[in-house]
């Protein structure tokens, strides 16, 4: 079993960050500064509160004026850093989260701060409380996007997806996302994989509930470039999950399709929860021309109250020619996981061609 990422703060983590406060921080109290981070609570402490625990066992340390204490926070980076730029480092963003509890009424300071956080540690969680209280915080984003560092440019992107997951929520732009998307367009080309990743996402975020305006957007950038290409296709899986057809349609998956599914097997047809399967299927397109295919499978999972909800899981997107018989296979595991639990009775597995079901079999969890 992976050890839990809250145990990575433990003696060695504190070891060189202590160091590092020593380059930093005038007449730094080590023994002080570790004997309050492991107080009689930490251990129990999950993830996140342990991060908010040790800003605030900083906040100790570090100058009471925020102005002061923000050039601080960027010393540290700086000696984090040690002159190169890496990937960011998770372990760190106590710092990011710091500003947000410490710099909340400091926007100049906090933004100047945050710009120089994010090179090291990401600040997508920090940056929302200010976008809630302070309206030019989109101006700073916008700024953001045109910086010559890819992680600054990823912030002004990440910091702003309507559903990013366990971050505040931003209500206003889930109903209308119009102050993103300039700073989408800025990026669209981006040539850093972290950024193009974190506008897909976005654009993902805006399509669960605004989808006509992801579908405008697709349209508008679809091939003027090889990174826009990308993002806009990665950005619309939700969409193409959803079996949209304005969607479908964009991507050249067309409706309709001549196609034979057949030999769909689920072996074995009775487990247990914790045990697997192995679904076996064939098509055959019976089109008179080579044609797009984007194949799924979707398992109609058992919730608590007996109803069903289906997931779908990608197979494969290919171009397939008429009257060739192609077979696939998966396996289906059904062991509990944090996000999902397994509940025994029927499920109902179906195979999808360009959104639509085109065969179902059933595998019984007993």
């Amino acid at each position: 079993m992976a050890e839990p990422l809250k145990n990575l703060y433990n003696e060695t983590f504190f070891e060189g960050f202590s160091t590092t406060l020593s380059k930093t921080i005038k007449d730094f109290d080590k023994q002080a500064f570790i004997s309050q981070i492991f107080s009689a609570e930490w251990d129990s402490y999950e993830l996140k509160q342990r991060m908010r625990h040790i800003s605030v066992v900083l906040h100790n340390f570090l100058d009471k004026d925020f102005a002061k204490a923000s050039k601080q926070l960027i010393a540290i980076t700086d000696t984090l850093l040690n002159g190169k730029e890496g990937k960011h480092d998770f372990l760190h963003m106590f710092l990011p989260d710091y500003v947000e509890l410490y710099g909340i009424d400091d926007f100049d300071n906090s933004m100047i701060a945050l710009e120089e956080i994010t090179r090291h540690s990401s600040a997508e969680f920090a940056i929302r409380p200010f976008i809630v209280k302070y309206p030019q915080t989109m101006h700073q984003m916008m700024a953001w996007s045109k910086h010559p560092n890819p992680y600054v440019r990823r912030l002004s992107t990440e910091g702003c997806r309507p559903r990013l997951p366990w971050a505040m929520a931003l209500p206003e732009f889930k109903k209308d996302p119009t102050p993103i998307l300039p700073i989408l367009e800025n990026l669209k080309q981006d040539e850093a994989e972290t950024v193009r990743k974190s506008v897909a996402n976005n654009l993902n975020d805006i399509a669960k509930d605004n989808p006509e305006t992801v579908i405008e957007i697709v349209k508008r950038w679809q091939g003027k470039h090889k990174n826009t290409d990308w993002i806009i296709k990665h950005g619309s899986r939700t969409l193409l999950k959803q079996g949209n057809l304005e969607a479908l349609d964009t991507f050249g998956l067309q409706q309709n399709i001549k196609i034979e599914v057949s030999d769909i097997k689920i072996s074995p047809q009775k487990i247990k929860i914790g045990d697997s399967a192995t679904l076996n299927f064939s098509i055959t397109l019976k089109e008179k021309k080579d044609t797009k295919l984007r194949i799924e499978y979707g398992v109609y999972y058992i919730k608590a109250n007996g109803s069903a909800n289906r997931k779908l899981f990608k197979i494969t997107e290919n171009t397939y020619s008429p009257n060739e018989a192609v077979k696939f296979n998966r396996t289906l595991r059904f062991h509990d996981l944090t996000t999902r639990k397994h509940y025994k009775g029927e499920h109902k597995i179906a195979i999808l061609i360009n959104g639509k079901e085109q065969g179902i079999t059933t595998l019984t969890i007993y």
